[in-house]
């Protein structure tokens, strides 16, 4: 009988809970992996799956340890090896694709040697290392893969990044990867490209995978098996048709059930924000060019496209992040300054920003009360004992326990921290909010309760929105009207019916057609009819 490649059995762990008892996060999972099979592991933010896909590679964090059980990778207790032999086998052996890849790079260094530092520590030459990277790079349709490795991380778009770092993963030829969230921030036709050219990646190569995901579309398409977690226990396991198709555990099936909410179409509102003939660049790369568009008010204006479309570039350009070069901005009919400086306080209490990446907004050695208790003491004069009960109050609007109010966001959950990011933005009251992918980083049942509470909120304050993302899900739940950007270009624009039910503009149109569905085999109908090429096989010998 084959040793699997991963044998995970009864696994618990604990970390220190906020009484001095221990918090058990992983409680009793087995699993195995076998070469060249992939497990999706599917679950609410918090139940445990980022810390057992480390776990799968020998990591611990923030005072865990192992109760009980073992890990095994090709028949080696994890648990055994000193810390030597444990640096020996990461990158040679198994590597990690996080969820955040702006966190994940050194902002001093060029691309190409951060992708290729493992492998030359695992003794490949320079010269085969880099032609392995530039490889990959086009293998996960990175552009121009000859030059793109010369970039600094800040001249990548985050999809671009993510893309990076996952030839970064895989460039030292590991036997195990665990991805965690790895298509998060890529656009809906980026993502089909990455998940096939990860996927025959996987196969050609022999590798197993741990495929961490909130989204149970895509998991459908990448696994042979799914896993589902909820409070560190396994509550369904099993072949991914079986799981998809007959589930038995009630939360499994609220999962596969979770579909969002339907907006019920709202009569047109003056704007509050008017955009007109916006230029906007960085440096001497012109990003936004001539785009005009309102959002209405008390209503949701959802901006949708392709990873480096300039959907963020314009939410900092609103924000006056990025002061544009041409065109205007009016807010309540008044105009706003490119500068950020030269605002007011109240145009900046008026005009809140929820970041796409949690991990950058917020600061790592400060705690969650004291994030949202600056916003309170700043917009509102807020301080002691009522900043106190504002942030509990905030913390439990989000779905979130408000004793995490003393915790440090390195103790929370990628979802956990979104959800502190946007009670931080509601915090000075806006009547503008700018949510960039708010949802990207929420289980299904989390994000639709996040929508909800974005949509109560509205109706309560009559705030309006402009929503950036990628998720159609998330548009068809909230959005009045949409607006489809292309290289910084406006394509397409109208109430949302118009432009979902009959999109006139082929990108669009394109767009629509790449939105993941919940059956196993969509990926690869969809690949053939665009004709995608199996560039795994064509580049397997780099």
């Amino acid at each position: 009988m084959q040793v699997p490649l991963l044998d995970i059995d009864r696994l618990a762990i604990e970390a220190p809970g906020r009484d001095g008892a221990p918090l058990r996060l992983i409680d009793g999972v087995s699993l195995q992996l076998a070469p060249g099979r992939v497990l999706g592991l599917i679950g609410e933010s918090g139940a445990g799956k980022s810390t057992l896909g480390l776990a799968a590679l020998g990591v611990l964090r923030g005072g865990q340890r192992v109760a009980s059980g073992e890990v095994r990778l090709a028949g080696q207790a994890l648990g055994r090896l000193d810390p030597r032999a444990m640096r020996r086998l990461r990158g040679r052996e198994v590597a990690y694709v996080a969820q955040s890849a702006a966190a994940a790079f050194n902002p001093a260094q060029r691309l190409i040697d951060q992708v290729t530092e493992t492998a030359l520590a695992c003794g490949m030459s320079r010269a085969d290392a880099r032609a392995r990277a530039t490889g990959l790079f086009a293998r996960l349709g990175l552009p121009d893969p000859e030059r793109f490795g010369q970039r600094f991380p800040h001249q990548a778009s985050g999809g671009q990044l993510q893309r990076a770092m996952t030839a970064m993963a895989m460039c030292a030829g590991p036997r195990l990867i665990v991805f965690d969230e790895p298509t998060t921030a890529l656009d809906v036709t980026t993502q089909i490209e990455v998940l096939v050219a990860v996927r025959s990646a996987i196969r050609e190569e022999g590798m197993a995978a741990l495929y961490i995901s909130h989204d149970l579309a895509l998991v459908a398409q990448m696994a042979d098996e799914i896993m589902v977690l909820r409070h560190g226990r396994m509550v369904e396991h099993g072949p991914v048709r079986q799981v998809i198709d007959a589930p038995k555990s009630p939360y499994t099936q609220a999962l596969i059930g979770a579909r969002g909410l339907v907006r019920t179409p709202r009569p047109a509102a003056p704007p509050i924000l008017q955009i007109r003939g916006l230029d906007a660049a960085y440096g001497e790369m012109k990003v936004i060019g001539g785009l005009t568009l309102c959002v209405p008010e008390g209503g949701t204006l959802a901006v949708i496209g392709e990873s480096g479309s300039g959907k963020s570039t314009l939410g900092r350009a609103i924000c006056g992040l990025l002061p544009w070069s041409a065109g205007e901005i009016r807010f309540a009919g008044r105009p706003l300054s490119a500068g950020l400086r030269r605002r007011s306080r109240a145009e900046l209490k008026e005009i809140q920003l929820i970041h796409q990446l949690p991990d950058l907004a917020l600061n790592p050695r400060r705690s969650v009360g004291a994030a949202i208790g600056a916003a309170l003491e700043r917009f509102r004069g807020l301080r002691g004992r009522a900043a106190r009960e504002e942030t509990a109050r905030l913390l439990a609007q989000v779905e979130l326990d408000p004793g995490l109010a003393a915790r440090l966001p390195g103790a929370l959950s990628g979802g956990q921290k979104q959800r502190v990011c946007i009670a931080r933005a509601l915090a000075a009251e806006p009547r503008l909010i700018i949510c960039d992918e708010v949802t990207s980083a929420l289980d299904p049942l989390i994000a639709e309760g996040v929508l909800k509470l974005l949509s109560r909120l509205q109706a309560e304050t009559g705030a309006s929105y402009l929503f950036i993302t990628h998720d159609f899900g998330a548009v068809a739940s909230i959005a009045d009207e949409v607006a489809v950007m292309r290289q910084g270009s406006l394509v397409a624009s109208g109430p949302l019916a118009e432009v979902f039910a009959a999109p006139s503009d082929p990108y669009t149109a394109a767009l629509l057609e790449a939105v993941p569905q919940l059956s196993p085999g969509w990926l690869d109908e969809i690949a053939a009819r665009r004709s995608l090429p199996d560039t795994a096989r064509k580049d397997h010998a780099v």
